[in-house]
């Protein structure tokens, strides 16, 4: 069933599909929908798989009721009747964080079984940007061919590899600047202000 606490204030808010899968890494999805909470134009749609929350409970002790909470809109993880199933709903894209090795694979080979796939074809067929938290390591060569398909369908894959150019002072730091640059991705940098540390180029102040 969707649980909405979307504002009624905005009419054309920027919609934005946030998905987290059972992959390490579920605090990606979290901050994203942490730094989008109290931006007014933007309204997150939230789905999470079962094994998704599982690893939210092991890796952050978070209930899902608590992630919801984070979100504008929260649809079930069946509910492929959902608005954000249809392309006639237009968003700004989707993000996957983290995208297991398996949603990865229902993706690459168009299966909608689910809302996180089903909403990932649909972003995809709609020519609007998806974007791909993906953990896993080391990667098969099964990974490798999802990867090149997704790629080849429009989708960006982005592990979320530390950038130590940064100089990263703790975890933080890193979840951040992975998190401003899916931002990046999705043409909404702006929302993310001050969580990615621009390259400037060497020597330069």
């Amino acid at each position: 069933m969707t649980v909405s606490n979307a504002s009624r204030e905005s009419p054309m808010p920027k919609r934005l599909i946030v998905a987290i899968t059972g992959a390490s890494g579920a605090i990606y999805g979290v901050r994203l929908l942490q730094v989008l909470r109290d931006v007014p134009d933007v309204e997150t749609h939230l789905v999470i798989s079962p094994a998704g929350a599982v690893t939210l409970q092991q890796e952050l002790g978070m209930a899902p009721a608590a992630l919801k909470a984070l979100a504008a809109v929260s649809h079930g993880y069946r509910e492929i009747g959902a608005t954000i199933a249809s392309g006639s709903f237009v968003t700004a894209g989707m993000v996957i964080a983290p995208c297991s090795m398996n949603t990865l694979a229902g993706i690459a080979h168009g299966l909608g079984g689910n809302l996180v796939t089903r909403a990932a074809d649909v972003t995809l067929k709609e020519r609007r940007r998806l974007v791909l938290l993906t953990r896993e390591t080391p990667l098969t060569l099964a990974h490798l061919r999802n990867m090149t398909a997704v790629t080849e369908m429009g989708a960006v894959v982005a592990p979320p590899v530390p950038a130590f150019y940064t100089a990263p002072a703790g975890i933080e730091d890193i979840v951040n600047h992975t998190i401003g640059r899916a931002l990046d991705h999705l043409g909404l940098g702006a929302c993310g202000a001050g969580l990615v540390q621009r390259w400037r180029g060497l020597g330069e102040a």
